[in-house]
């Protein structure tokens, strides 16, 4: 049994949204067939996704390390690897697979099929895994970061909120103290609303120079999103 990319629904929406239209369509065709599909069609001589899914695991790996490097010029190794880990987990992952809707694209045996596969995080994970692995011997690794960079960007900004979101301060402290041998000051400018919903604003000076503002419905989380602010102003990782 062999399958064309015009048999594939919606195959432009699916190149518009990886960023990335294959040269050789078989590669991507291969990244979409899982293993209980190819067990089922004996002497076809079909090959599953396997292999590209190891590779794709790799290229992934290499290819968010790459925007994350480019993004928090400043970070160390451990909360950089940190980042890397929630980024392109199963949870990261499937959610790429929904912005794509690979679902629609799979190639599953009938027991696959008939147990919800092409809702299976586990398979849809592994599917995108497979995509970058195709993508990356279609078209290099240039192209594989481009893709990386269209489709992972917007969970980049999420994840540091869920991996570091209370840990600015000290990322800031540590570089104040490295670059400038001096600690940041937190000063409360303001705070307004009524008693039971009041919102504070910060001020991070360093060395007696403003640097950023923050707001919270605490000081605690003013300073922290202070202390974000001026974390990306210093180290120039905005990413915005």
């Amino acid at each position: 049994m062999k399958t064309s990319c015009s048999q594939i629904p919606d195959v432009e929406k699916l190149y518009r949204r990886l960023g990335y239209r294959f040269s050789n369509p078989g590669m991507m065709l291969r990244a979409f067939r899982h293993a209980s599909f190819v067990n089922e069609q004996a002497g076809q001589r079909l090959e599953d996704n396997e292999r590209l899914e190891f590779l794709g695991d790799a290229v992934l790996d290499l290819a968010v390390s790459h925007l994350l490097m480019e993004r928090y010029t400043d970070a160390e190794e451990g909360r950089l690897s940190k980042l890397r880990a929630v980024i392109v987990d199963e949870a990261g992952l499937h959610r790429v697979a929904l912005e794509l809707e690979l679902g629609r694209y799979l190639q599953l045996g009938r027991g696959e099929e008939q147990s919800g596969g092409r809702g299976k995080p586990s398979i849809l994970s592994g599917t995108v895994e497979a995509l970058f692995g195709a993508v990356y011997l279609d078209g290099g690794f240039d192209n594989a970061l481009e893709a990386a960079r269209h489709l992972f960007e917007p969970l980049l900004e999420n994840s540091v909120r869920k991996c570091l979101g209370q840990d600015f301060k000290s990322m800031l402290q540590e570089f104040t103290q490295r670059e400038y041998r001096i600690l940041p000051a937190y000063r409360l400018e303001e705070e307004t609303g009524p008693a039971h919903a009041r919102t504070f604003r910060v001020a991070v000076t360093i060395d007696g120079r403003g640097i950023s503002t923050g707001e919270g419905k605490n000081k605690k989380e003013a300073e922290q999103k202070a202390a974000e602010e001026a974390f990306h102003r210093l180290t120039g990782g905005t990413g915005r």
